[in-house]
């Protein structure tokens, strides 16, 4: 059965890459010998892997890359520190999280 995976990387500059593959340990390697002016990390380099998700399907896998690279810096150090709690909270609309004085 072959297997993808959504991956979060965390660059040297301390921002974050979402991206998706099938094979991680060598997309890792990539990404840190990666001397295309082009990439995001070829510039950010070295980056450690901080989060991944294994999934059966390219179609969810890809579904979920999307939905992160969408996401706040916040909601995605709460998804990387499996913080449930703050991860629904992030999840409220920006509004109503500033009403109530969470911001």
């Amino acid at each position: 059965m072959k297997y993808y995976y959504v991956y979060i990387l965390k660059c040297v500059d301390g921002s974050y890459y979402t991206g998706v593959t099938n094979n991680i340990e060598k997309r890792l390697i990539e990404h840190n010998s990666d001397d295309s002016v082009t990439s995001y990390t070829s510039k950010r380099k070295p980056v450690e892997l901080v989060y991944f998700q294994q999934f059966n399907d390219i179609n969810q896998a890809i579904e979920l890359e999307k939905q992160i690279k969408g996401w706040s810096r916040r909601k995605k150090e709460a998804l990387i520190n499996e913080n449930w709690e703050d991860l629904k909270r992030f999840s409220k609309n920006y509004t109503d999280l500033k009403k109530g004085g969470l911001m």
